[in-house]
């Protein structure tokens, strides 16, 4: 038998805000700890880039774009300009 997975709806919260991230960490640790995993349903497209800002998304499954096995993989920085353009 897997893991159980403890399932949040995220579709009745409010607006997104750091209160909700801590929340939903605070969630994910203690399913952890009692064995089980923590899963997002319906989540807004703020909360996952406020997850995703607070360096969750992977600990929670959550990458913006899809479901974990459509994830790409994490790119390259690119800068734009030219170097000599940086104040001193």
């Amino acid at each position: 038998m897997g893991r159980p997975t403890v399932v949040l709806d995220c579709s009745a919260l409010g607006p997104a805000d750091a209160a909700q991230v801590e929340a939903i960490a605070r969630l994910c640790l203690l399913a952890k700890r009692r064995g089980a995993a923590l899963r997002l349903a319906d989540p807004d497209e703020l909360l996952v880039e406020l997850i995703e800002l607070a360096g969750l998304a992977g600990v929670l499954g959550l990458e913006a774009g899809g479901e974990p096995e459509q994830r790409e993989d994490p790119g390259r920085v690119e800068e734009e300009g030219d170097l000599g353009d940086q104040a001193p």
